[in-house]
């Protein structure tokens, strides 16, 4: 299936992220981690490839039954006070 421009940025951006998982990529965009890592491959400089993969590789939040929670999303601490608006807006 090809995939507009915008969507390979997105799925790009969703892999570089750190906390976004490939389990969330695959819901969104219906693509396996293999493919994930194909377009990396193949839309990445060979040198940002391998620094992605090596970061990537076994680590706990790029996937969903490493992760210490089941289900949900990381919130920041002052998401309730954020969403709330008792922070002064600047």
């Amino acid at each position: 299936m090809s995939r507009t421009p915008l969507d390979l940025n997105r799925i790009i951006e969703m892999a570089w992220e750190d906390r976004t998982s490939f389990d969330t990529i695959k819901l969104q965009f219906g693509i396996t981690e293999h493919e994930v890592i194909q377009i990396m491959r193949r839309e990445l400089k060979p040198s940002s490839f391998r620094l992605w993969r090596e970061r990537v590789q076994g680590r706990v939040t790029k996937h969903n039954k490493l992760r210490g929670w089941i289900e949900g999303r990381h919130k920041c601490n002052l998401q309730r006070t954020i969403s709330n608006n008792k922070i002064s807006k600047r």
